[in-house]
């Protein structure tokens, strides 16, 4: 079957297209074959091989390239192109009245038309922003409430001191966080029909447990599971469980949460001052505890993922996960390495 391009030239690829001109051209001028024997081999008419001889008189082989049509004037220009990226990395919809924090290229495309008088789609927005390196991406959420003003003297001035006086002493540094799985906890994705929602089915039943744990930089993990409320006795209970067996003492940095700042656990670190002291870490900065790490890993990337089919399923998974990763050292070592917690490597 005769293929559409030898009777078509525009299906012909462009730089396909641009060879063959400078080799009817060269046929021509060097080899002297006859303008329309040249293009009666090739299948094309008679008048191109003259468009092509003049514009090789005037250009020269590079002239025989094809060009593109310049097209239109692009509607959003580079002045709209910079104010566009500033906007999306330096403010939020709430700066400009929307009731979200999230940039959508609708919301964007809007202010276009409001600010600039230009009417474009979305799809433009998205095609502008993907052309400046920008992606759609899920956000990092950091609690407005925090407190820049304590949070760095913590990390460059009273860590560095805690550090000093871990070394004096021959302690180790543990960082401590709480959380909390349930059954109705789900997490990952999977593969299905385009346009139709994979079906999935899970237990529909309640449990939970409640969780402490302890990482420290050398990529130690300990932890206590309870059915139980976490509260300043169950906080206590945990903290002998650190204590028993320990040779070298522990400096543990804990979030402000009311268990542990409770008189009870205060006391009672109070009374064990030569094996375990307390410190806590700026309010609402959960970003630079490295324990938040082991709750991502525990419950995002392995019980949310499972089968989980009642709560008895769940606690033996929960201890065999919380295990595997007592057994990662180097993964619990990882949880000091980014960004945020870096400073307690």
């Amino acid at each position: 079957m005769k293929p559409n391009w030898l009777s078509d030239a525009r299906l012909i690829p462009d730089e396909i297209m641009s060879y063959l001109r400078k080799i009817a051209v060269n046929a021509v001028n060097e080899k002297g074959y006859s303008p329309e024997d040249v293009v009666d081999i090739l299948g094309l008419s008679r008048r191109c091989i003259y468009d092509w001889m003049n514009r090789f008189r005037e250009h020269g082989y590079d002239g025989l390239d094809t060009k593109k049509a310049p097209g239109a004037e692009p509607v959003v220009t580079k002045a709209m192109d910079d104010w566009l990226k500033e906007t999306v990395l330096n403010s939020t919809p709430e700066d400009f009245g929307y009731d979200t924090n999230l940039w959508t290229c609708d919301l964007l495309a809007e202010l276009l038309s409001k600010y600039d008088g230009v009417d474009v789609i979305g799809e433009t927005v998205n095609h502008h922003l993907r052309n400046m390196d920008l992606s759609c991406q899920k956000p990092g959420y950091f609690p407005a409430e925090q407190d820049p003003e304590k949070v760095e003297p913590f990390l460059n001035v009273e860590f560095p001191k805690i550090q000093r006086f871990a070394n004096k002493i021959g302690a180790d540094i543990g960082f401590e966080d709480e959380s909390a799985v349930d059954l109705r906890e789900h997490s990952g994705k999977t593969w299905g029909a385009r346009g139709e929602t994979p079906k999935v089915f899970v237990t529909g039943k309640r449990g939970r447990y409640n969780i402490l744990s302890v990482v420290t930089a050398k990529g130690e993990l300990k932890y206590h599971v309870t059915e139980k409320r976490i509260n300043s006795k169950e906080s206590i209970q945990f903290l002998k469980q650190l204590l028993k067996g320990r040779k070298r003492p522990l400096i543990l940095i804990a979030d402000r949460a009311s268990f542990h700042t409770s008189k009870a656990v205060r006391r009672f670190v109070c009374c064990h001052r030569k094996q375990i002291r307390l410190h806590y870490l700026p309010a609402y900065s959960p970003e630079h505890n490295p324990d938040e790490h082991v709750w991502e890993e525990i419950k995002d990337k392995r019980l949310g993922r499972q089968p989980i089919k009642n709560k008895l399923d769940l606690k033996k998974r929960l201890h065999s996960a919380l295990r595997s990763l007592q057994q990662k050292i180097a993964r619990v070592r990882s949880f000091f390495k980014l960004p945020e917690t870096q400073y307690a490597a």
